[in-house]
């Protein structure tokens, strides 16, 4: 009886949802290629409202979750030197695996050579929306209206606006401490908020799968097929190499334990192809399955989702050659040094900018003298790879404040090595479990 009661976890719902999503859309796509009913009440109706509804529960927990876990950490730093070290730290650790991340790009690109110049570049149109200037990038980090800031879900301007408020809750005495500790509470019931939403994913999960292979345009893979394999290789190479293996180098722990916890923010990224989305279960993860104190992964992981930008950096990269190739342009070894220093500055610079891949992409190209025009060439595959950047993305959040964590002397090691720590449960009754 006790097998019969025993519940899948929520890696496995995850997965069959996604699963079931897939094959549903793929007969339902090869069933009734052109029906109006499946595209009006199917595609655009029940999978569309469910997937947006799923996705709107997780943006909706952003803003709230990351103010006050933010203040929570910061009002516990009563040092600023503490909160500046933390920063300089995490920020240099984006920096160099960005640059990592597009030296490797580069130079898989280079020896696979994905790009051909009897493709045809002849009527492609790109408008590519220009980039704030640094000076403007800096003004605008400090918000004139939080609540504003808020509203529109500038991480950038929050994340100030609560290291400043924080800092400030440390310092007014018994007042403070009796502000920070509603934050503590608030922590406490936003925490169990996501709970309760990562338990509708695997509906979630299944509506956005199966309105994605009803809708992927397939045909344009046959012509960029080596370039989607390239970048998908060297995100797939950095994911579950160099992670890893800065996480072993960096901290000593087994990187192994960290992959098969990260699975289910994995799957989340994956599925919704935002790194703000997937955040509320990002840091849910750290904290209660890795064991990262809140005063780290509540800093650490609203910036890495705001500014680190590794599997967006490795599409740049390859991106780059490959329209290069393309249009049958030879670029030398300081062009491509340019490359790396622009992408890797641009990271943080463009950050809150809406569709900042294809923004920080486009900067690249006008700076090696390539056509703007060529990203045309990539858009029709770009979907799924933004899924696999995603969970890249989000798995050097947390490699990072794994890092710094550790640094620190903010990590619990007991909870690491932990195999059922934090896990989410199925709502059972206490007494059907005993």
């Amino acid at each position: 009886m006790a097998f019969m009661k025993r519940k899948l976890g929520l890696t496995s719902k995850i997965l069959i949802g996604m699963t079931l999503g897939i094959f549903v859309g793929l007969i339902l796509r090869i069933a009734f290629p052109d029906s109006q009913f499946v595209q009006e009440y199917i595609t655009e109706g029940v999978l569309n409202v469910i997937g947006t509804i799923f996705i709107n529960c997780l943006k909706m927990l952003v803003v709230p979750m990351v103010f006050i876990s933010l203040v929570c950490g910061t009002s516990s730093l009563s040092e600023p030197s503490k909160l500046g070290r933390l920063g300089g730290k995490t920020l240099a650790f984006y920096l160099f695996t960005t640059a990592i991340a597009l030296v490797l790009a580069i130079f898989v690109a280079v020896i696979i050579h994905p790009g051909s110049n009897t493709l045809s570049t002849a009527n492609l149109v790109y408008d590519a929306k220009d980039a704030p200037s640094l000076a403007q990038v800096i003004i605008n980090i400090v918000p004139t209206n939080p609540i504003k800031a808020m509203t529109d879900g500038n991480m950038l301007q929050i994340i100030i606006f609560a290291v400043i408020f924080g800092f400030a809750v440390s310092h007014v005495g018994d007042k403070g401490r009796r502000v920070a500790a509603v934050f503590e509470d608030l922590n406490d019931v936003i925490m169990r908020v996501v709970t309760l939403v990562m338990y509708l994913a695997p509906y979630g999960v299944f509506a956005l799968m199966g309105k994605l292979a009803l809708t992927l345009g397939l045909g344009t893979f046959a012509d960029v097929l080596k370039y989607f394999g390239v970048v998908l290789g060297v995100l797939l190479l950095h994911g579950f190499v160099v992670y890893p293996t800065l996480l072993k180098l960096f901290t000593g722990l087994n990187p192994l334990i960290f992959m098969r916890k990260m699975r289910d923010a994995q799957l989340f990224a994956f599925s919704t192809a935002s790194s703000n989305a997937t955040l509320p279960v990002n840091m849910e993860t750290a904290e209660h399955r890795l064991g990262v104190d809140n005063r780290v992964a509540s800093f650490t992981l609203p910036l890495g989702a705001t500014v680190n930008m590794d599997g967006t950096a490795i599409m740049q990269g390859v991106a780059t050659v490959f329209i290069a190739q393309v249009y049958g342009i030879h670029l030398s070894i300081q062009d491509y040094f340019s490359v790396v220093v622009t992408a890797t500055l641009a990271s943080i610079g463009t950050a809150g900018v809406p569709g900042v891949g294809l923004v920080m992409l486009a900067m690249v190209l006008k700076q090696v003298g390539l056509p703007v025009e060529g990203i045309a060439l990539i858009l029709g595959v770009d979907r799924l790879l933004d899924m696999v950047r995603t969970a890249v993305n989000i798995t050097g959040d947390s490699v990072a404040t794994m890092i710094v964590a550790k640094s620190e002397n903010a990590f619990d090691s007991e909870t690491y090595h932990d195999t059922n720590a934090g896990k989410v449960r199925s709502f059972i009754p206490k007494s059907d479990t005993e």
